[in-house]
């Protein structure tokens, strides 16, 4: 397990380091994002309108705009090249899950994967200011022995943002208050809340950083009993 996430962050250098000199930097786009908020929760509908919102015209360039940063976890590259986060992100909320405002300024929207809702997604916003933190998190499954529907399964969260929030900068509390209530909601149809034990930081230039999960506000998986076999 150790090494196949080893290897995801060994091809995420090189993917990032190899075509760095070459990269020409995009003009900066308008920060439209109000719109938005129309999807969030209202008196008919507690949970916001995901599935709208994806459909949504406006959507899909907004996930090109904010999430450029390369990945390597999802997908299998095609001619050397991985999915671009953009349509990585898209693929992990295209199965709807909820659209939820804090605060009057954070949304947070969820999804999963289509046929795979194991693997599954987050795209936190900060609307405050003229510029916006954008993160994109997203579950992956670590596949060894054991099934998703094992309880004892283990996942990465990996967590991509549009600002770099490695060093100083650290995540924002919001954010880390959104990523625990997310985690801690269990596999759709089943009572399995999924045990994260490893976490990945990506630097918008896609540079990774291994953390703790609880320093992303994961809290401590509940504790798997094993079944003892008496001779």
């Amino acid at each position: 397990m150790r090494r196949l996430l080893q290897l995801a962050i060994a091809l995420l250098l090189v993917t990032t380091l190899a075509p760095a000199q070459a990269v020409k930097k995009p003009k900066p786009a308008p920060e439209n994002v109000e719109w938005i908020w129309q999807y969030t929760p209202d008196d008919t509908n507690k949970q916001g309108r995901e599935n709208d919102l994806v459909q949504d015209d406006r959507f899909r360039p907004l996930l090109d705009q904010f999430l450029t940063a390369p990945q390597t976890f999802w997908g299998a590259p095609v001619n050397g090249r991985y999915r671009s986060l953009a349509s990585t992100a898209l693929d992990h909320l295209t199965v709807p899950g909820s659209v939820l405002a804090d605060e009057n300024r954070y949304i947070s929207i969820s999804g999963c994967v289509v046929h795979f809702c194991p693997a599954r997604g987050l795209l936190w916003l900060d609307l405050n200011g003229s510029h916006h933190l954008v993160v994109f998190a997203a579950i992956d499954w670590i596949k060894a022995d054991k099934p998703t529907t094992d309880p004892a399964a283990e996942y990465t969260l990996w967590l991509f943002p549009n600002d770099s929030l490695s060093g100083a900068q650290h995540p924002p509390a919001a954010l880390l208050k959104a990523l625990a209530r997310w985690t801690a909601q269990p596999l759709a149809g089943s009572a399995i809340v999924q045990n994260i034990t490893h976490a990945i930081l990506v630097d918008p230039d896609g540079t990774p950083h291994e953390l703790a999960p609880a320093t992303l506000g994961i809290a401590p998986h509940p504790a798997i009993s094993e079944t003892k076999v008496t001779p």
